[in-house]
């Protein structure tokens, strides 16, 4: 397991800014072949505004960036190989938005890197509500330039 130093420094491989980073912490890494992530929706994002203003909650756009951004991870930290620029989601496979969450909980990651073709990786992962609940389901791609 790698120590919270290097947590820390695998999350710093993320491109975004704060505003639009959706995980708040890593909770494992085997680099470049599993994570596990969470973040916690706090209620006074910018986009709980309009989604839906007496009833907010997480858009399912975003749960699957949140995935995206732990392949990043995943991707960005592969032993041996250097990181990737420009990486960014390109496709999103067998998504399943199975339910959300309101303010005051969080996601629960956890995605696999399942395979890279050159700077294309396939990410496969899963999000958990704080009850332990599957709320999402799928696969997405990211591609990046060397």
């Amino acid at each position: 397991m790698p120590s919270p130093a290097d947590l820390v420094q695998a999350l710093s491989s993320l491109p975004h800014g704060s505003e639009f980073r959706f995980i708040d912490a890593l909770t494992e890494l085997a680099p470049g072949a599993s994570a596990s992530a969470v973040w916690r929706l706090k209620g006074d994002e910018e986009f709980l505004r309009g989604h839906f203003p007496h009833s907010p909650l997480m858009p399912g756009v975003l749960m699957i960036e949140a995935l995206a951004q732990l392949g990043g991870i995943l991707i960005q930290t592969r032993p041996g190989e250097p990181q990737l620029k420009n990486l960014r989601l390109t496709a999103v496979r067998q998504i399943k938005i199975l339910g959300s969450i309101t303010p005051g909980q969080s996601l629960h990651l956890s995605a696999s890197l399942q395979a890279m073709l050159d700077t294309l990786g396939q990410v496969i992962g899963e999000i958990r509500d704080d009850s332990g609940h599957v709320i999402l389901t799928g696969a997405v791609t990211l591609a990046g330039e060397r």
